[in-house]
């Protein structure tokens, strides 16, 4: 079904939350996983934030780089997966939406050189063998450089942005550079400032997929840990994600296809359009 990259752009405008929301909201079909790989060489968040520091070294990117040089990748990658398929209080099979936790130091981001294209050919490989999406968390950073391959192999490649002028001003050279590099790029909007999507669309040159709700009380029990309303599922940013999420499975399928018409993956059994 997908494989998709979010970027992001100097000013926090909240990639790994998003992320995170994206992760709990996906919609599962029957036989469908869902994997987040925080691929941020600046350094994860949802360790010490979300996970709230529980997992200590013994998960995470940094631990593949060894694997990397001794062959036994894939199963090192397996092993390194969290399990949130609880942490937003539905009731699931396990292992249905997993974590991969980023590294916590960016100095260990130099040993991961050759993990980058390992990870993008691995992540089109679980989609097509496995029955899983991959969200690919690429932070300020990691959609340029060694680790640039994620985003040049994913399905679709979407900047998260606020609709602040600081925002706005920020993502126009990520969204630029990007646009150039792999020729489709669009933006997921934080709707925190005054700009309408049109405005949003019209200054990045770009289109808006997609809007999620500036709400810092539900932001901060993905991003901090904070303790979960009742009924956070149904709060305002999780049912804009779950939208959000649908539409970013169709972005994606539609790009497959048109780029790789006979392929199998680009339509899964059905036309895009059926998402």
């Amino acid at each position: 079904m997908a494989v998709i990259a979010l970027a992001g752009c100097s000013g926090a405008p909240g990639v790994t939350t998003t992320g995170l929301a994206l992760l709990l909201a996906w919609p599962l079909k029957t036989g469908r996983r869902m994997i987040l790989a925080e691929c941020d060489p600046d350094g994860g968040a949802a360790a010490h934030g979300l996970l709230q520091g529980t997992l200590g070294d013994r998960y995470g990117l940094r631990n593949l780089s060894v694997a990397a040089r001794t062959g036994e990748f894939s199963d090192a990658f397996w092993r390194q997966l969290i399990d949130l398929s609880h942490t937003d209080g539905q009731r699931e099979s396990p292992r249905e939406r997993l974590l991969l936790p980023g590294i916590t130091d960016p100095a260990h981001a130099a040993s991961l050189r050759p993990v980058w294209t390992i990870l993008a050919e691995m992540f089109r490989g679980i989609d097509t063998m496995s029955g899983h999406d991959v969200l690919i968390d690429l932070g300020r950073r990691g959609a340029y450089g060694p680790s640039g391959v994620l985003a040049e192999q994913a399905d679709a490649t979407v900047v998260v942005a606020r609709n602040t002028l600081r925002g706005l001003h920020a993502a126009q050279g990520p969204v630029r550079a990007l646009h150039e590099r792999l020729g489709d790029v669009s933006v997921l909007m934080i709707n925190e400032g005054p700009y309408p999507a049109g405005e949003v669309r019209r200054v990045l040159q770009v289109p808006v997929t997609a809007t999620l709700p500036y709400a810092p009380d539900e932001a901060r029990v993905l991003s901090d840990g904070t303790e979960a309303p009742r009924r956070f599922t149904s709060t305002a940013l999780m049912k804009a994600a779950r939208t959000t999420s649908q539409v970013l499975i169709q972005r994606a399928a539609l790009r497959r296809e048109r780029l790789h018409p006979h392929d199998p993956r680009a339509t899964d059994g059905e036309t895009p359009h059926a998402r």
